[in-house]
């Protein structure tokens, strides 16, 4: 979602090559995805954030904003280009659960005791061969492999009998291909992702009901409207690892607080005013995130609104 603008531009035909910022076609840059890797919003792709050709290094920030019914996001970092081969990420996340903890603790006071959770996402990406633009006339995808680092800063809680994730930190491992098809102004993606992360990571890494990495898909597709304007949507699944010991503690085995994770999708449009900014606005599912029924916190579907911006050059 956040790398739309950039990559489907690719797919007009009477896009040039611009020279005041870098070699690199317009908008062909890539933007930062919520982990901080180069890609939709959802997802990372295949492409190598920045505008930096195969002699050039290049670089972007960005700030994400992301309003369900009853949590916050917000996400902000940077990521940098050497060469169209190689690339380095670091994202900030903020996760703002206020509306459960006010919830919880009218009936459990200090049950969780913060209204935010944050972590630190450290990722990098290679690409192996094929080239999005260039190879648009041909079968070949651009295809990468990525890891992403993430240090969940509130593990005490995250590993308690609340939450009960095995682990603060974790690893995803990926691999990408995306494809360009210029004729039908078509962009579709593919990512196979292995992990432990609880809600990206947000609440942990394992738990009760599964504590070993899984393959998960994630899907994006995009078709361009015109030179800067770009919708499609993406699908990316999740496990669902987490099984709350409170329920065994406390509620005689009910299941009270349901951490239940469920896939997300959104669906989205991409505005690049010029080729230093882009703007998604989405529309965006998670699903459950966490469930307390029995003190009114009913929030078994989390969806809104997903805003990002990203400069870069």
């Amino acid at each position: 979602m956040l790398a739309v603008a950039s990559l489907c531009s690719a797919l007009s035909t009477n896009v040039l090559a611009e020279t005041s910022v870098s070699n690199k076609l317009l908008l062909t840059g890539g933007v930062s995805q919520v982990e901080g890797a180069a890609g939709g919003g959802l997802t990372p792709w295949a492409v190598i954030g920045g505008y930096g050709t195969n002699n050039e290094i290049g670089a972007n920030v960005h700030y994400t904003y992301a309003k369900t019914g009853d949590f916050n996001l917000d996400s902000y970092g940077i990521t940098v280009g050497f060469y169209d081969r190689f690339e380095l990420s670091i994202a900030e996340q903020k996760f703002d659960v206020g509306n459960l903890r006010n919830k919880v603790d009218a009936a459990l006071p200090g049950a969780i005791g913060r209204g935010e959770l944050s972590q630190t996402i450290v990722g990098a990406k290679l690409r192996v061969f094929g080239e999005a633009v260039l190879d648009a006339d041909t079968w070949l995808p651009q295809v990468a492999i990525g890891v992403q680092y993430k240090k969940n800063h509130d593990g005490d809680f995250v590993k308690s009998a609340v939450v009960g994730a095995k682990d603060d930190s974790g690893y995803d491992f990926y691999v990408a291909a995306t494809k360009l098809f210029l004729a039908e102004s078509l962009l579709l993606n593919t990512t196979l992702r292995m992990t432990k992360a609880n809600q990206f990571g947000l609440l942990g890494f394992g738990g009760d009901r599964h504590d070993n990495y899984q393959p998960q898909l994630e899907l994006s597709a995009a078709y361009l409207l015109s030179k800067n304007v770009a919708i499609g949507a993406e699908y990316r699944m999740k496990p669902n690892n987490l099984e709350s010991p409170a329920n065994g503690l406390l509620f005689g085995g009910a299941n009270v607080v349901e951490l239940k994770e469920q896939d997300a999708f959104d669906l989205f449009v991409a505005y690049a005013p010029n080729k230093n900014v882009s703007l998604t606005l989405a529309y965006v599912n998670l699903g459950n995130i966490a469930t307390v029924k029995a003190v009114g916190a009913d929030f078994g579907r989390q969806d809104g609104v997903y805003l990002s911006a990203q400069v870069g050059f």
